[in-house]
C-alpha cells in the first residue's frame, strides 16, 4: 500500500509533520532530543520500497551477485575461524562463524533499512574474541556465558544509540576515518594470511610450509589476474565480466584440486578442520547457560560491553557508508538508526547461541553493491569529434534487492550440511591464505590512503594536468594529511598486536574528532576539499542529518528529496534531479 500522498503545504513547508530538515535536526539541543526520532523516521522512508526490494531482484546481476558474495562472504569467514580456532582452544570453529554468517545475512536482508550491507564475522571480531579469551580465561571465568553477557550488555547498548538517535554522529565521519580503517582491515586479512602460512611448519613439515606458500601465491596472482582482466579492455564485454563475477570463486576450486596432482598428491596439506554437521565445535547445546558464571564477572563483561559497542558503531556503520558510498548511484533511501538497533538484535541472540559476533564486513559489503552494478556504454565526450566513434563504460543503476543478501545467507546454511563439510575438509589452508591475500590487496588497491601514496610516490612528469591533488600549493599538505592517515593506522594495527588490543576501538573512534576540530585548524578548506571527502552522497547521508559542513538549505535537490520522502509519491521521492533531469538516473560520478 503506498502512503498518502501529502498536501502542498506539507511539500512546501520544511516545518510540517514527518518533514525533517537535517539542519533543523544537527542545531537541535542533545536536551531537546526526540526519542526513537531517527528510527521512525528511516522507517518512514524505507516502508514505501520494501515490496519493490523483492520485485526488483527479478535481474540477472543478483546471480552473479549471490554467487560472488557467497564466496566472498563465506571463505574469509572460514578463514577467520581458523584462526579462532587456534587461538581459543576450538571454542569456535566452521559451524560457529558459518550460523554466525547465516544470522546476520537472513535478519539484515529481510529487516534492515539497508539490505545491500553484506554483515558476518570480520577480522576486528576475530581479535576482540580471542584476546577476551586470552584475558578472561585464566580467571576460570566460563568463557561462552562471559560473552554472552558481553553480548546482552551490548545489545542494551545499541538500543540505547538507537533510540537517542546517535547515529547523527556520522555526519561528522569522511574519508579520513573511512580509509584508515579501511587501511587496517585490509592490513589485517594480509597478516592473518601471513599467519596462516607460518603455522604450516609446525603443522605438517617443511614441504608442507613451502609448498602452501607457493599455492598461496598461485591463488593471489590467479585471483588478481581475473579482476584485473575484468575491468580491462581485454576480450569481449561477456568475457571480462564472467571473468570479473566468477574468476575468485573458480581461483579456489581450481587450486583446492590442483593440490592433488603429481607429486604433490603426495604431500600432506593441513586443511581445513571442520565439527559435526550442525553443531557446535565443542562438545555443548546451542543455548549458552549465562547463568553459569559469578555475579562480580557479569559486570566485568560491561566494560567488554562498552569497548564491543564501540567497535560495532564504527565498523558497521562505516561498512554501511561504504556501500552506499558516492560512485553508486542509488535511488533508495538509506537508515542508519534501525540498522543499529538491528545489529543490537543480532549481538544479542549471537551471544545467548555462543557464537562470534556479526557486523557489517567491509570490503564485501561494498563489493556486494558494486556487484550489482548494472552498466552501459555511452560515447566519449571527451573525443575531439574525429569520427573515431570510441565509446566509454559508465555504472547506470544499482539493482537494489534483498535477495542476493537472503539468498547467500541461505546457501552458508546450507554450507553447514554434512557433504558440504566434507568438502570444507578438503580445502588446503593455504588456499585459505591466498583467498586473505586477495581480499586485502583488493581492499588496498581501491583505498584513498594508498592512491595518496602513489600519487606522493610518482613521478612529477607522468603526473596528469586533470590530478586533483595537483591543485593543492602547499605540498606539504599533502604530506601532513597522509603522515596523520598513517599515524592512525599505525596507532590502532600496533596496539591490536599487544595484550590491549581489546581496547582498538577506542583509537578509531578518535579518528573522527581528529577529522572534525583538529584538521580544520592545520589545513585550508579548499585543502580538505580536495583531501577528503564525503563517505557518501547527501541522499544517503539524509537519515544522520546531512554530510559534514553541508545541509539540505544548500542542496534544494535534497530538501525537496527529504520533503517528500515520508509522503508522496516514491518515484518522486528518490528521483535524482539534477540540472533540471528528472530521469532519476544519477550519473556516473
Amino acid at each position: 500500500m503506498k502512503p498518502a500522498a501529502a498536501g502542498p503545504n506539507a511539500m512546501s513547508d520544511p516545518t510540517s509533520e514527518g518533514a525533517t530538515n537535517p539542519s533543523m535536526e544537527r542545531n537541535r539541543r542533545w536536551w531537546n532530543m526526540r526519542l526513537f526520532r531517527g528510527m521512525i523516521d528511516d522507517a518512514r522512508r524505507r516502508a514505501p520500497f520494501y515490496w519493490s526490494d523483492w520485485r526488483d531482484a527479478w535481474d540477472y546481476r543478483v546471480v552473479p551477485a549471490t554467487v560472488y558474495m557467497y564466496f566472498a562472504n563465506i571463505l574469509p569467514a572460514l578463514a577467520f575461524s581458523l584462526d579462532m580456532f587456534a587461538k581459543t582452544d576450538m571454542s569456535f570453529g566452521v559451524n560457529e562463524v558459518l550460523l554466525s554468517s547465516v544470522l546476520g545475512s537472513v535478519l539484515f536482508s529481510i529487516f534492515a533499512c539497508q539490505p545491500l550491507v553484506i554483515v558476518g564475522v570480520t577480522g576486528p571480531i576475530t581479535v576482540f574474541n580471542y584476546t577476551v579469551y586470552e584475558i578472561m580465561t585464566p580467571r576460570g571465568t566460563n568463557y561462552f556465558a562471559f560473552m554472552c553477557w558481553v553480548g546482552l550488555w551490548s545489545l542494551v547498548m545499541h538500543w540505547a544509540l538507537a533510540f537517542t538517535n546517535a547515529c547523527d554522529a556520522l555526519t561528522y565521519v569522511t574519508r579520513f576515518s573511512c580509509d584508515i580503517f579501511g587501511f587496517y582491515v585490509a592490513s589485517l586479512y594480509l597478516q592473518k594470511g601471513i599467519q596462516v602460512l607460518t603455522r604450516q611448519w609446525g603443522a605438517a613439515g617443511e614441504t608442507s610450509a613451502y609448498l602452501s606458500i607457493v599455492i598461496a601465491l598461485l591463488v593471489l596472482m590467479t585471483g588478481y589476474l581475473c579482476g584485473l582482466i575484468g575491468n580491462s579492455k581485454l576480450f569481449q564485454h561477456y568475457v571480462r565480466k564472467f571473468l570479473d563475477d566468477y574468476g575468485t570463486p573458480l581461483t579456489l576450486i581450481f587450486f583446492t584440486g590442483f593440490v592433488h596432482i603429481g607429486h604433490m598428491r603426495g604431500v600432506e596439506l593441513p586443511t581445513l578442520p571442520t565439527s559435526k554437521a550442525f553443531f557446535p565445535t565443542q562438545d555443548r547445546g546451542w543455548f549458552i547457560h549465562f547463568w553459569d558464571i559469578d555475579v562480580v564477572d557479569v559486570f566485568i563483561a560491561m566494560p567488554f560491553a562498552i569497548l564491543l559497542t564501540i567497535l560495532f558503531y564504527f565498523d558497521h556503520n562505516v561498512s554501511s557508508l561504504i556501500a552506499q558510498g558516492t560512485e553508486f548511484p542509488l535511488r533508495k533511501p538509506a537508515g542508519f538508526h534501525w540498522d543499529i538497533f538491528l545489529l543490537g538484535l543480532t549481538t544479542g541472540i549471537a551471544g545467548l547461541l555462543g557464537l562470534p559476533f556479526p557486523n557489517g564486513l567491509i570490503p564485501q559489503a561494498p563489493f556486494h553493491t558494486s556487484s550489482l552494478c548494472v552498466s552501459r556504454q555511452v560515447p566519449d565526450q571527451s573525443e575531439s569529434g574525429d569520427g573515431k566513434g570510441r565509446t566509454r563504460v559508465e555504472v547506470d543503476h544499482v539493482v537494489e534487492q534483498r535477495a542476493s543478501n537472503l539468498a547467500q545467507g541461505l546457501l552458508t546454511l546450507g554450507t553447514m550440511s554434512g557433504p558440504l563439510l566434507v568438502v570444507l575438509h578438503l580445502i588446503p589452508q593455504g588456499v585459505l591464505a591466498g583467498l586473505f591475500f586477495i581480499m586485502g590487496v583488493q581492499a588496498l588497491e581501491g583505498n584513498g590512503l594508498t592512491l595518496k601514496l602513489l600519487y606522493l610516490c610518482r613521478d612529477r612528469a607522468f603526473i596528469p594536468a586533470s590530478e586533483p591533488l595537483s591543485r593543492i600549493q602547499r605540498k606539504q599538505a599533502i604530506w601532513f594529511f597522509v603522515a596523520l592517515e598513517l599515524i592512525g593506522f599505525g596507532a590502532t594495527f600496533a596496539i591490536s598486536q599487544t595484550v590491549a588490543a581489546i581496547g582498538f576501538p577506542i583509537i578509531i573512534l578518535l579518528l573522527i574528532p581528529v577529522r572534525a576540530f583538529l584538521l580544520p585548524k592545520y589545513l585550508t578548506s579548499e585543502e580538505l576539499s580536495i583531501l577528503d571527502a564525503p563517505t557518501a552522497s547527501e541522499f544517503t547521508m539524509m537519515s544522520v542529518g546531512g554530510n559534514f559542513k553541508a545541509s539540505a538549505d544548500s542542496d534544494p535537490n535534497v530538501a525537496r528529496l527529504v520533503d517528500r520522502a515520508p509522503h508522496g509519491n516514491t518515484n518522486q521521492a528518490t528521483g535524482h534531479e539534477e540540472d533540471g533531469d528528472p530521469s532519476g538516473v544519477v550519473p556516473s560520478r
